[in-house]
């Protein structure tokens, strides 16, 4: 069997043409979706699953991390969910960080047809067209319309793995800068059939030491025969009897790799159930323990990170660095889930002192490709600082500073970088 085959040259039609294109519907593609709409662009956004909200909801993991120091979108997404009682709460009536997944959906879809994005469903970037300037025209997509080109002034890749940069030509940095290993994946379910008072020693709530909850839960699972791959498993109450349940490391992976996304998917899925089959069997407060949903697709810490304008790097945390052209400042530490589980199969420790520290907007500009910008995990960072950055609080932000800056260069018709920040 030949190892190659020629695929004959077919012209494509251009099916749209936007002033901004957003290409990945998660957090960030959707804030950048609605900041570019809202601020007069004519906006088009393309999402591969059947659901806007990617990690959050295709992902089953709203569990919204670093967001107490951020306004604009991120602070609306919140107050309006806090409205309609769709985020979590702790038996003592406060708030924690996890969200009603529905919620979620119907919040986003509302959001983005409201600001008058132009949103493309079930459709994945396949390839793209730059000019002999350098500057990227189209995007290729498939979708069940088949394949189609899509036309912009600007273009945001928020696919997280960096899918859109990578297919331009853009220079790109994955895994550690030694060995090139990636932070394991971890697919996540909901669970019911428990309730906060009846599985309280489990699951961390107010000033309860961070790990003692995860250790009990572990042993648990022990008990009922299967061993987790994440050592540091956690249960967040959403409802009174709905939970998130992280339990699942897939260490080894890669996340552009489709073989290995697909097998990591299936062992993952594989592990859910007996974690959550071992801890029925045990009775007592698990009798009625049941896997109500597992997502849709494995939750991906580490792809692509694009070659920007600017690298933000660890020593940009430890110093604290601002920046005038701040898109958002950041204040999760450095939260690198092993990458060799012989060693641990946890967190690793690293001994950096972290302080609050400014993202610049250099980084959401593509250095090698005019007319591109990222937002969210796949930004230029380091192997270090990207475990900080990539939590969806971050990229919320990221991502409506990119859409901003983008409707700013469609109506000024200046490039990239020429737009002035205040702008």
């Amino acid at each position: 069997m030949s190892q190659t085959v020629s695929e004959p040259a077919r012209a494509l039609d251009v099916t749209h043409c936007f002033d901004v294109l957003v290409c990945g519907g998660g957090p960030a593609g959707v804030a950048a979706a609605i900041a570019a709409a809202r601020a007069g662009a004519k906006t088009g956004l393309v999402e591969r699953t059947g659901c806007l909200g990617g990690i959050w909801t295709a992902g089953l993991l709203a569990y919204f991390l670093d967001i107490n120091n951020k306004d604009g979108l991120m602070a609306e997404i919140v107050q309006t969910l806090e409205q309609r009682e769709a985020r979590g709460r702790h038996l003592d009536g406060t708030f924690n960080p996890s969200f009603d997944v529905e919620e979620v959906k119907l919040l986003l879809d509302e959001l983005v047809l409201g600001a008058g994005v132009k949103a493309l469903l079930d459709t994945r970037v396949a390839s793209t067209l730059v000019d002999d300037s350098g500057r990227l025209t189209h995007a290729v997509v498939e979708s069940k319309s088949g394949r189609h080109a899509i036309c912009a002034r600007t273009f945001i890749d928020c696919t997280g793995d960096g899918d859109l940069a990578a297919r331009a030509g853009c220079g790109f940095d994955l895994g550690h800068p030694e060995t090139g290993a990636t932070q394991p994946m971890s697919l996540v379910g909901l669970v019911g059939g428990i309730t906060r008072e009846t599985v309280r020693s489990f699951y961390r709530a107010g000033s309860d030491l961070w790990g003692e909850p995860k250790e009990r839960l572990r042993l648990e699972m022990e008990r009922g025969s299967h061993s987790p791959s994440y050592a540091r498993p956690s249960l967040f109450p959403i409802r009174d009897d709905l939970f998130l349940l992280m339990a699942n490391h897939e260490y080894g992976v890669s996340g552009i790799d489709a073989d290995q996304l697909s097998e990591a998917t299936f062992r993952a899925r594989g592990e859910l159930n007996r974690l959550v089959c071992g801890l029925r069997s045990l009775g007592g407060v698990w009798r009625n323990l049941r896997l109500l949903a597992s997502a849709n697709h494995i939750g991906v810490r580490e792809g692509r990170r694009i070659h920007g304008r600017y690298t933000v790097t660890v020593d940009d945390m430890v110093q604290g660095i601002r920046h005038e052209d701040a898109a958002c400042t950041a204040t999760f530490g450095i939260d690198v889930h092993s990458t060799n589980p012989s060693s641990t199969k946890g967190i690793e420790k690293h001994a950096y002192r972290v302080k609050p520290y400014d993202i610049p907007l250099r980084a959401l500009i593509a250095r090698d490709v005019d007319g591109l910008m990222m937002a969210g995990r796949c930004i230029s960072g380091d192997f270090l600082a990207h475990s900080s950055y990539r939590v969806t609080g971050n990229a919320v932000a990221m991502g409506e500073a990119a859409g901003r800056h983008a409707a700013g260069v469609a109506s000024s018709g200046l490039e990239d970088s020429a737009v002035p920040v205040e702008r």
